[in-house]
């Protein structure tokens, strides 16, 4: 079992590095998973029953242009970064996604990437329609203002360094690791640079 199923505990580190990779797609890179599962009914994040899973997030390499795997049933987030600019082509619609700016679209449209500036890291978020609803934005990190980290919150070191607090502790959070939000004792985040927050709630459905 990766580090990233074993516990979605808030406080909880993931290491990039403790997830194996895995190429994807017709071998346009590599992926490595963070984590996955569902929400229960009062919205905290659960692991996934056997066979399924109602969010996913996880960090790939796109290192060659091609089609994305489609998902159907589903909508995705994607953010660039590391890299300049990766140009999508979404249901024969262009977009340009530079880094740091989450662009969200269905999971089941025909999607192409092309590469004008050469290969690029981007963080995934897969969401199931119907199930759960997922947000991605950027932070700037600040040791004057901490980052709280909130249930069904997830925050991924994107650049610079950061240390994690909580009542009775700190710790160091690594380059492009992920540490999990709660209500209870809820992760406090203060350094410098930039971090992603993913926030997923259940649907209305």
């Amino acid at each position: 079992m990766s580090q990233s199923n074993a516990s979605l505990s808030t406080g909880t580190q993931i290491q990039l590095s403790s997830s194996p990779k895995k190429p994807w797609g017709a071998a346009q890179g590599q992926i490595r998973e963070i984590a996955k599962g569902i929400l229960a009914d009062d919205g905290s994040l659960a692991t996934a029953p056997e066979g399924g899973w109602d969010w996913r997030i996880s960090v790939a390499s796109i290192e060659k242009a091609g089609d994305f795997t489609p998902y159907d049933g589903c909508e995705r987030t994607l953010t660039v970064i590391a890299g300049e600019l990766l140009e999508l082509t979404v249901d024969d619609a262009s977009q340009a996604l530079e880094i740091y700016r989450p662009f969200k679209f269905p999971g089941a449209a025909a999607t192409s990437a092309a590469l004008p500036t050469g290969e690029i890291l981007a963080l995934n978020l897969i969401t199931r329609n119907g199930k759960v609803r997922g947000n991605v934005r950027i932070v700037e990190l600040s040791k004057k203002r901490e980052q709280h980290l909130f249930g069904s919150q997830f925050g991924v070191l994107l650049q610079g360094k950061a240390s994690v607090l909580r009542e009775n502790s700190e710790s160091a959070l690594e380059l492009r690791d992920t540490v999990i939000g709660g209500e209870e004792d809820s992760p406090r985040i203060s350094g410098r640079g930039f971090m992603a927050v993913i926030s997923l709630d259940l649907t209305d459905e």
